[in-house]
């Protein structure tokens, strides 16, 4: 893994960045961070998408299916850049990230960089083993690619801390070390405008190590109201707010939930630390 280049500056070598996932939350805000460097950003949708991505001057919306392949070439033709982020707990994304892959060569982009996740090695959670066989898929074929492994994101439990109740279908007392979403985007952003980050696979965890009943508890001193932490029962969970999940997607992120229990989702946040040049945002500066 290459050390971190210096984070303090542009290298303005790409002019265009694909990037893939664009209506969802995390590709609106990895655009987001290309374009305050910048740089333009085609932000690609499949056909239909409901989700709207992040818009202005540098960015045009393009269509593509991650499934078939229809669109993806097309859309990668002239970038300089890929960022590319799967649809969550896809049974198909090691396919889809060999596809990609093969048209980031055959385009010629100088530039890309595979969104995965903290622990992929962790066999007790089918989709993080998928994004370890993704990784391997990319590299077989990029060997230069950049790998973001990211934990859980703080953003995930803002909206049931400021609503006053964080319901979770596992332990409230398991440990994580949750990030800032747009911490991450910065890094994204990072490895695809600075040099020193070809072939480099970078863990990027929060600065705090914190239950969900601390989050609950901090989030109650910040915001000067009682906030809950709720263990729900799996099985609750799996018939209410997963009913509508396909089956594959109900059964693997009950695994995580169920991992979650056992030993919750921890890392190291010091290379966040070095990728950022600054100390990573808090559960309290998110909340502010």
């Amino acid at each position: 893994m290459p050390p971190p280049a210096s984070t303090t500056g542009c290298d303005a070598t790409l002019n265009e960045v694909l990037v893939i996932g664009a209506a969802g939350k995390t590709g609106r805000a990895v655009t987001r961070a290309l374009v305050a460097r910048g740089v333009g950003v085609r932000a690609a949708v499949r056909a239909g998408s409901r989700g709207i991505p992040y818009a202005g001057e540098l960015v045009r919306v393009v269509t593509l299916d991650l499934v078939t392949g229809a669109g993806v070439a097309a859309a990668m033709e002239g970038v300089e850049g890929v960022y590319h982020l799967a649809p969550n707990v896809h049974p198909d994304e090691v396919a889809i990230a060999r596809r990609v892959a093969h048209c980031a060569v055959t385009e010629g982009v100088s530039r890309f960089a595979y969104h995965s996740v903290l622990h992929p090695d962790d066999v007790s959670m089918p989709h993080h083993q998928r994004k370890s066989e993704a990784e391997g898929a990319v590299r077989a074929r990029l060997g230069s690619a950049t790998v973001l492994r990211p934990a859980a994101y703080l953003q995930n439990l803002l909206g049931a801390a400021l609503a006053g109740r964080i319901e979770v279908p596992h332990s409230v007392d398991a440990p994580f070390t949750n990030v800032d979403l747009d911490d991450v985007a910065e890094v994204a952003a990072h490895v695809l405008t600075d040099e020193g980050h070809a072939g480099g696979t970078y863990d990027l965890a929060g600065p705090e190590r914190l239950s969900v009943r601390d989050l609950a508890e901090i989030a109650g001193k910040v915001l000067g109201r009682s906030v809950e932490a709720v263990e729900i029962p799996l099985q609750e969970w799996m018939t209410g707010p997963a009913a509508g999940l396909t089956e594959q997607a109900r059964d693997d992120l009950a695994a995580m939930f169920r991992s979650y229990d056992r030993e919750g989702l921890v890392g190291d946040p010091t290379t966040l630390r070095r990728l950022l040049g600054r100390e990573p945002r808090s559960w309290r500066d998110v909340l502010a």
